[in-house]
């Protein structure tokens, strides 16, 4: 299992809450060295400069480096800002994501077209750089306040890790960047053991505590940025492991079945124990062209079928 950091994961990400924990990610796109270094001088000791020469190279950084704002030129060979643009706003995981042309072109008509693309803004050069400045520190102040709210719209309001939606979104995004990368990526299906059993003794207010105790224990067992939990439905939680082997998710899912029970949550009528248990349903795959996140998704479950079939509080893998 290698430790790869995608984004702030492994539940909610609550910085975004408070002070910044990391300098804003900024994207440079501009085929000319002279325009890269000027925009370089002005931004670099405030943010986290990244640079792109061309069109499909700033797609790709886009999608693999996760900047919170794109300086695009509009001029480049094969190619154009305007094209890229085009194809970010297309895109669902990349939609959100800030634009602002710096273009040598001024006239009004090239300006409206540059915003009904979906840029935020649009600077004509030569520009001023303290002007430059405060309107990326803007409109990153923007994108914060609206990464909040969309943040906040993905939590589960009971357990507080993500919800449905997120995973949803999250798998799928994860699956195409292990597809474009060569990558392995495993998924964990987790069901909590007779748990309408556990309502019934115990009533739903112990059930619902029930489930925040094993939504935290769950995210105490993921050491990697890159990995999340989020609650797939009722009972069941889902652990998606980018760059993860079947070694590596066998031994996580072991880790959290251990974790799980030695947390001695009473259950005084499950078949497993005296406490409370988990069966996980464990898939890894190396997806390929023709390949669905849905697929891993099916083969998941089934692993937590079979689980559950072998008499619960266990665990079940497959390689595909």
């Amino acid at each position: 299992m290698t430790n790869t950091s995608f984004r702030p994961s492994g539940g909610p990400d609550l910085s975004l809450l408070g002070p910044p924990t990391r300098r804003a990610r900024l994207l440079i796109v501009d085929d000319q060295p002279i325009n890269i270094q000027v925009l370089y001088q002005v931004f670099a000791s405030e943010y986290q400069v990244m640079v792109a020469t061309s069109g499909q190279q700033a797609l790709d950084m886009c999608r693999d480096k996760n900047p919170d704002l794109i300086l695009l030129d509009v001029q480049m060979p094969g190619m154009n800002g305007y094209e890229v643009c085009r194809q970010i706003k297309a895109d669902p995981m990349l939609r959100d994501l800030p634009v602002i042309f710096v273009t040598v072109h001024s006239d009004a008509k090239e300006e409206t077209f540059g915003l009904e693309l979906g840029a935020v803004d649009y600077i004509a050069k030569p520009f001023n750089p303290a002007v430059v400045r405060a309107r990326v520190k803007a409109h990153l102040q923007l994108k914060l306040q609206g990464d909040l709210l969309r943040h906040l719209s993905f939590i589960d309001g009971l357990t507080g890790v993500y919800n449905r939606r997120y995973f949803d979104e999250c798998c799928e995004q994860e699956f195409q960047r292990a597809m474009r990368n060569a990558n392995e990526i495993g998924l964990l299906i987790i069901d909590v053991d007779f748990f309408k059993r556990y309502n019934d003794h115990y009533g739903h207010l112990a059930g619902d505590e029930a489930l925040r105790q094993v939504a935290a224990i769950l995210n105490m067992q993921l050491k990697r940025p890159g990995d999340f939990v989020s609650r797939f439905g009722g009972e069941e939680f889902a652990c998606v492991l980018p760059e993860t082997d079947l070694e590596g998710a066998r031994g996580l899912a072991q880790d959290v079945l251990d974790a799980v029970r030695m947390a001695h949550i009473a259950h005084a009528y499950s078949d497993v124990g005296p406490f409370l248990t988990v069966s996980v349903g464990c898939a890894v795959m190396r997806p390929q062209t023709g390949r669905a996140a849905a697929e891993l998704i099916s083969a998941a479950d089934e692993q937590l079928y079979l689980a559950k079939s072998k008499g619960r509080g266990c665990v079940s893998c497959v390689q595909l």
